[in-house]
C-alpha cells in the first residue's frame, strides 16, 4: 500500500502548544487515537501522526528553514472548507504566512493556505483533490 504510514514530530514543549495541534487536526479529520504523558497519536485513514516531546532534543526549537522538516501539507476540502480554516486559525494559535498571495501563494492553479504555529510548525492545508 503507498503513502506514508505514520509520520512523529518531536515538540519541544507540547503542553504549550497541545490545543493549536489539538484544534487543527480535528479541523482536518483526524480523531485522537492514543495519549501519554508528553504524547500524543492522531489517526486519518490508514495513517498517523504523533506528536512527542523527546529527551533527546538536540535544541529547545523547531526551525523549518534548518535541514528536516519544512512544512506538513493536509488536505482541506473545498476551497470554501479551506478559506473556513483559516478565517479561524489565528484564534487557535496559527498565524497565517504569505497572507499577501492567499490562496495561489504556491501558483495560479494550487488553492492552499500556509499557516505557522507557536513552536515554530509550519503547515499547508491544500484545497481540492490530490493532483501531482
Amino acid at each position: 500500500m503507498p503513502g506514508f504510514h505514520h509520520v512523529e514530530l518531536w515538540i519541544a514543549d507540547l503542553d504549550a502548544v497541545r490545543a493549536e495541534w489539538r484544534w487543527i487536526l480535528q479541523r482536518l479529520g483526524f480523531t485522537l487515537d492514543s495519549e501519554w504523558p508528553g504524547g500524543e497519536s492522531w489517526v486519518a485513514d490508514s495513517a498517523y501522526l504523533t506528536l512527542t516531546t523527546s529527551p533527546n532534543l538536540s535544541g529547545p526549537t523547531h526551525d523549518r528553514r534548518r535541514p528536516g522538516l519544512n512544512h506538513l501539507a493536509f488536505h482541506g476540502g473545498a476551497r470554501a472548507a479551506v478559506d473556513a480554516l483559516m478565517a479561524q486559525a489565528p484564534a487557535h494559535g496559527w498565524d497565517p504566512l504569505y497572507a499577501d498571495r492567499y490562496p495561489h501563494a504556491g501558483g495560479d492553479r494550487h488553492y492552499a493556505g500556509w499557516l505557522e504555529n507557536a513552536s515554530g510548525f509550519k503547515i499547508e492545508i491544500v484545497a481540492g483533490p490530490y493532483a501531482p
